[in-house]
């Protein structure tokens, strides 16, 4: 199955609807966490619910797509919405085997880990790190957005990998 962080801007939703149509997945599951009081996203009370209509209308089979919403949590919110995609599909009786995760750039690697934990060694998690254009990849240091990108998600990939445990189930 094809996995879309909702959070991921536009042109990524782009990618992963041609992505979708390139390889025989059984569905696109967008996760995301809800919407805090006062954001502008009106008739919609999750990130996951918006994406999912952001992808309908950018020509996204409505058919094939599932929103995931999380429960809104302080921190390591990654692995929130990665766990919380694995119980519904477990709830639903989707196969977990093999899912291919949409994120950009540097979260991408952190984003592999923790789903890698939230699923478990049963299952093949891959990734599709979708160039992000906010900056540009092979200069990032020249920009403010660049350094801060990569160096904090350096830093949270090392928490993730070295210090972050998931919750007791």
């Amino acid at each position: 199955m094809l996995v879309v962080e909702g959070w991921v801007p536009p042109y990524v939703g782009r990618q992963a609807i041609d992505e979708f149509h390139r390889h025989p997945y059984v569905g696109i599951y967008v996760t995301g966490e809800p919407f805090e009081e006062g954001d502008p996203y009106i008739g919609f009370r999750n990130l996951a619910d918006f994406t999912v209509a952001r992808l309908v209308q950018m020509g996204a089979p409505a058919e094939s797509l599932h929103a995931v919403p999380a429960p809104l949590v302080g921190k390591d919110r990654t692995y929130s919405m990665a766990f919380t995609l694995k119980q519904r599909l477990e709830a639903d009786g989707v196969s977990t085997a093999k899912i291919n995760v949409i994120s950009t750039g540097p979260h991408s690697r952190r984003s592999r880990l923790l789903y890698r934990r939230a699923f478990g060694p049963q299952s093949q998690v891959g990734i599709m790190g979708i160039t992000d254009n906010e900056f540009d990849p092979d200069h990032w240091w020249r920009t403010s957005t660049g350094v801060r990108t990569v160096v904090g998600e350096t830093i949270a990939y090392l928490y993730a990998r070295f210090v972050f445990r998931p919750p007791a189930s």
